[in-house]
């Protein structure tokens, strides 16, 4: 089988091309993809060259960890059919290219323990869930507190504050410094961090991905309190050591999900505890992906770019 992929051959040197996948056995399903997400934080890092040495990284890769579509075939025994909907978190299935992370294919093969079912209704924020699923993993268990403050109103961000309120919990404030995202907040408060005079915040989950920010947000916790590196750092991070000994600090990295936290994420949307509305804000033709990919990483106003990968030949 063919199919028509998103190949990045090197740092911004990327096409949509044909590209043979690797035959479907034991346990796989083949999906054909609707649509696809693209992610500002791990995926520009790869299309910029600036991701530091990761497992399995090489070029030529399919990038994209977001995708939803429809099953087209099952292997026996996966408890799939054909016309099932699902979310995908990329797949390794292609000759010759790097399946990193994957999933931006107009056809895929992956192991059907991977996906997730999810209902055909969700459309294009069926892709979304990847992103809900590491805000629900960054807060759930019981030793970890939900934050009081979040750093950065990017999808991400917003979907911690959803979360937040949606756990019963007092709603957050919102740091962003972009005027341009400082909107669509629903039930908290989004403020520029320079007009905020709180010293006494217990959790704080950023979510901005900024390397240079640990001092601040040290300074800003309660004696206690913890930093949650909620996005993905491709420099060194480092602090001070005296205001963080004073404020006896915390610091926690925040790890990719698990597929509990993609079943969980589901049925929070599927119940209306949880919602997806307002946070993709573009989309383009999968045929469009060397622009739209640009857009995604270079335009402010462009909180998530999906692809359509439905009239993509």
């Amino acid at each position: 089988m063919e199919t028509r992929a998103v190949h990045l051959r090197g740092p911004e040197d990327l096409s949509v091309d044909s590209l043979t996948l690797k035959a479907p056995g034991a346990g796989d399903l083949v999906v054909d993809v609707t649509h696809s997400g693209i992610s500002t934080g791990t995926e520009k890092l790869f299309w910029s060259g600036q991701m530091p040495p990761f497992p399995g990284m090489g070029y030529p890769l399919v990038p994209g960890y977001e995708a939803a579509g429809e099953v087209v075939e099952v292997a026996p025994g996966t408890g799939y059919k054909p016309g099932d909907h699902v979310f995908v978190p990329g797949a390794d299935c292609y000759e010759g290219a790097f399946g990193l992370f994957g999933g931006a294919s107009a056809r895929l093969v992956t192991k059907a323990s991977r996906v997730c079912r999810i209902d055909a209704g969700f459309g294009a924020e069926g892709a979304l869930l990847a992103l809900a699923a590491t805000a629900r993993h960054a807060m759930a268990g019981l030793d970890k507190a939900v934050p009081d403050l979040i750093v950065g109103h990017g999808v991400l961000g917003r979907l911690l504050a959803r979360l937040t309120i949606a756990a019963g919990a007092p709603a957050p404030t919102v740091w962003e410094t972009q005027a341009g995202r400082s909107t669509g907040a629903q039930g908290y408060s989004v403020i520029h961090p320079d007009t905020d005079t709180r010293r006494d915040y217990r959790a704080i989950y950023d979510a901005s991905g900024d390397p240079a920010i640990l001092n601040t947000l040290i300074g800003r916790l309660a004696k206690g309190g913890e930093v949650v590196l909620a996005g993905f750092y491709p420099q060194a991070l480092s602090f001070a050591f005296p205001m963080a000994f004073m404020k006896e600090a915390r610091l926690r990295v925040a790890a990719e999900w698990v597929h509990d936290d993609l079943t969980a994420t589901r049925a929070l949307v599927e119940s209306g505890v949880l919602s997806l509305s307002g946070l993709i804000t573009h989309q383009a033709s999968a045929n469009a992906a060397p622009q739209a990919y640009r857009t995604a990483f270079s335009d402010p106003d462009c909180l998530k770019m999906i692809l359509n990968w439905k009239d993509a030949a």
